[in-house]
This record gives structure tokens, sequence and C-alpha cells, in this order.
């Protein structure tokens, strides 16, 4: 960066670092709880306040992007608002916040800003070149080429967080609930890079916050966009509409699941949970067993049942459970099909709602193979007629696929494996309970399944025979986000 591309930063930074909320708090106070990721939906914000500010890009004659971190009732949120003279043009119209009638952009319009193509296309150039911001550290790989100027575009459909897709080339994830620590969507991939797995695409640039007496929080990663893939989940809806195998498919990807595991136990830190350890686990699954019962009545007959699954889990560690990093929020909607065949992983932030210290911490790597078995039930269950032949066969294929590469069948532990199974269908339930109630019958069918006797597992040799079952066609639909 130029001396004099520093000098002006530095303006900028100090300009900033006096922004205050001022007259832009009531119009973000009415804006935010209206946004797919904001975690405070249904209650009135009570404290709001800067906790840094920094102009990207001055306001002026055309549009100028202020990144802010607010402090959201305890909650830091990333924003990068949009500052330009009103009206807005057409295309804008609907990212509209506000506009500002005193302080520093008094008369200006106030936007969200990663619509703006001229705005994302600033973002790109400032992770092109690394430096500082105020706050803000812009970081890349010296060895990824990025190309200067591809068409940025905004990736629908989102909801804890906010992508922009440049070209066909780069994706950038912008988070929005940030807190200190390295994310592991930049963590994990890194490391899966540097060990030289695949399956993952690997970081190409990042951005972080660096707060005085705060580690830094990651604010950005920007990604290779994988051109032409199927989303895993989109995919298997596709061959249930179809009536085409799929547990070919489902082998493949737990041959991928189980090589990201690999090579995540080789890159970084395992350890075994002594019984002490596993016993607090079965509790904290009991705990939030205990929460959903009393919010979800439907619950309420099979929570005995249930309790079994955490309570034999409790008593049949001797030995403890091995644990590593996971990808920690495993469903189909999370693996990329790409144009060559091959299976990707993707978006290893974990359950956003969880605290950022609990996603970093190893877990047994069951949990992700649990979430992959109940997508697929998920899928087979949005069918109609159900198709339970179909998510069997994709379940049995899949364990067969992670145990071609590891040696290891998940089926062959089934207290473990039931317990995080059961683990997932009770946060399932909570979930669609609160969000989605014509969908609770689909973890419910789980909940009265999981909720019976155990009989002894019995394990397929062989994968099904391809073009079985047929199904029927049915509407699409999307899986836990």
């Amino acid at each position: 960066m130029s001396e004099a591309a520093s000098a002006r930063d530095r303006l900028t930074a100090d300009r900033a670092a006096g922004l205050g909320l001022g007259p832009l708090e009531p119009m973000l106070r009415a804006w935010l709880p209206a946004q797919r990721w904001f975690a405070g939906k249904g209650r009135a914000i009570g404290r709001l306040r800067t906790i840094s500010a920094a102009e990207l890009l001055p306001p002026g004659s055309a549009a100028g992007l202020l990144h802010l971190l607010l402090d959201v009732d305890g909650d830091c949120y990333q924003l990068l608002l949009g500052i330009r003279p009103s009206p807005l043009p057409p295309a804008l119209a609907p990212a509209l916040i506000g506009r500002a009638e005193q302080g520093p952009y008094a008369g200006l319009a106030v936007y969200e800003g990663l619509g703006d193509p001229r705005l994302a296309s600033l973002l790109l150039e400032r992770l092109r070149s690394p430096g500082t911001l105020g706050p803000l550290r812009f970081d890349r790989d010296p060895a990824a080429v990025i190309p200067e100027a591809p068409t940025p575009r905004p990736l629908s459909g989102e909801q804890t967080n906010s992508s922009l897709i440049y070209g066909d080339s780069y994706i950038l994830k912008i988070f929005r609930r940030v807190g200190p620590g390295v994310n592991p969507d930049l963590e994990l991939p890194r490391a899966l890079a540097a060990a030289g797995c695949a399956r993952v695409p690997a970081p190409v640039a990042w951005y972080e916050a660096e707060l005085p007496g705060s580690e830094p929080l990651t604010l950005g990663v920007l990604q290779p966009y994988l051109r032409g893939s199927d989303d895993g989940w989109q995919l298997a809806l596709h061959r249930l509409r179809t009536g085409a195998d799929f547990t070919a498919e489902a082998h493949a990807l737990g041959r991928a699941t189980a090589e990201v595991h690999s090579a995540l136990a080789g890159a970084l830190p395992t350890v075994a949970l002594g019984p002490e350890q596993t016993a607090r686990l079965a509790a904290g699954m009991t705990a939030r067993l205990a929460a959903t019962a009393r919010e979800v009545p439907a619950l309420r007959p099979y929570e005995a049942g249930l309790r079994g699954a955490f309570d034999a889990l409790a008593a049949s560690r001797g030995t403890g459970v091995a644990a590593q990093r996971i990808h920690g929020d495993l469903h189909l909607g999370q693996t990329l099909r790409t144009a060559d065949g091959s299976w990707a992983l993707i978006d290893f932030e974990g359950e956003p709602a969880r605290p950022l210290a609990d996603r970093r911490r190893p877990e047994p790597a069951v949990r992700d193979i649990a979430g992959i078995l109940r997508s697929f039930d998920y899928a087979a269950r949005s069918h109609r007629p159900f198709a339970p032949a179909w998510a069997d066969d994709c379940r049995a294929a899949f364990c067969e696929g992670y145990a071609r590469t590891t040696g290891r069948d998940p089926r062959e532990d089934p207290v473990l494996l039931r317990a995080y199974e059961t683990d997932k269908a009770v946060y399932e339930a909570r979930y669609e309970s609160r969000h989605r109630p014509d969908w609770l019958h689909v973890p419910m069918a789980a909940i009265r399944r999981l909720s019976e006797p155990q009989r002894p597992p019995s394990h397929r040799t062989q994968l099904p025979a391809p073009g079985s079952p047929t199904l029927h066609p049915k509407p699409p639909r999307r899986p836990l986000a």
C-alpha cells in the first residue's frame, strides 16, 4: 500500500473513530430486528452502542462505505452501510435503512451496502491489498491470484450470515454476529489446506477486527466459488422426485466426510474425553432435552425414553470418547457435489447460536455423522409419501463409505451414535417449533423412534442395487438453517 494511501486511511480511521451512532440509532433499532441474520427477533432492542467504526470509503458525491461493529444487548454485530446522496437509485431503494437528519451524514441516505456493486467491489479491493484501516486488518494468501474487478452479486437465501459472489471465481462470507477468537470457518479450512485436503475450499483472503483487550474477531473469509456445483440437499430432493438412486452419492459423501475428519485429526490436537467429561457431555444433552420438553409440549410424552439414550452414554464410557475438531453443523445443505462429481464440505462455522469457544472445542466425530444421517431422514420425510427405505439405504451407504476410509463404522458404537442422533432430533424439534411449526412432524417422527427401546443394530454389507426404491414427485424443501 502506498504512503499516500496509508495516510488517507489514517485520516479516514481518525474521523470514523469519533463517530457515534447518533442519528443512525433510531433507524438501526427499527431495521435490525427485520434482518434474517439478526438473532434477537421478537424482542425490543435494549442496549445499542458502537464498538468500532471505520469508513472504508468516505461519502461524497458518490457512495461511501461505513463499517460498524455494534454491541446489541451484549452481542456483537457487523454492519456495512452505504452512505450516499438521496434519493437512492431504483435498484438500491429496497436496501434503504433511513435518512440522516443531522450529524456527519446529515441529508444522506443510509442503506445496506452489500447490494451496491461499487461498494462490494471496494471490499474485494481491500482484500486484494493487505493492510489495516482503523481496527480492521485485511490479509490474504500471497500465493492466491485474486482478479481485479469481477462483477459482485449477493447470494440470496442466507440467514445467519451474508455472502457476495464475485464473478464465478470467489465467494466472500461476511459474518454478522461475531466474537473474539478465530472463526472455525477460517481456522479449519486453512488447517485442511495446509494438510493437503482438497475436500474444502481453501481461504484466499480474510479480514478481522483488532480491538483493545480482545482477541481478533474474524469478520469475513474469501474462498474459491465452486462453479457448477450441486447443493447436496437439492440434489437429494431431485433424486427423490425422479425416483433415482442416491446410495452411490451417499457412499461417496461418507468417504469425503471421513477424509475431512482424518485430516483434521492429523492437523489439530485431539483429546480423549474421560468418564467424567463424557458424563458432563451426557448431562448437557439431558439438560437440553428438559429445556426443550418445557418449550415443546409434543415432546413431553417421549422425554423419559429419550433420556435413556443419554443415560446409556454416561454409563457406558469406562475409557472415554475420542474427540477432535469437526465441522459442527454438518447436513446435506453444507455439502456440494462439484462439477467433477466429487464432494466438498463447506461452512465450517458450526452452529452460530453456540458460543465461539464451544464451537472450537474438540468433539466426537460422530456428531457430524449424526447430522448427515438426520439430514437423509429430513429429505425422505419431505417426500409424499414418506420414503423410509430411501433414507435407510442412504444412511447405510454413508456409514459404509465412512468405514471404507477410516476402518471404523460409526454404527459399531450404537450407544454413542444414538445419543448424538437423539440430541440432534431434540434440537430440530425446538427449532421447528419456534420457526416452522408445520415441519415439527419431521423431527417428531424421529423422536418417537429414538424413544423406543433399542434393538441390536444390523448392518448392511452391500449397497442396494442402483435404481431402487421407486419414489414419487414432491415439492422441494429446505433443510435446517
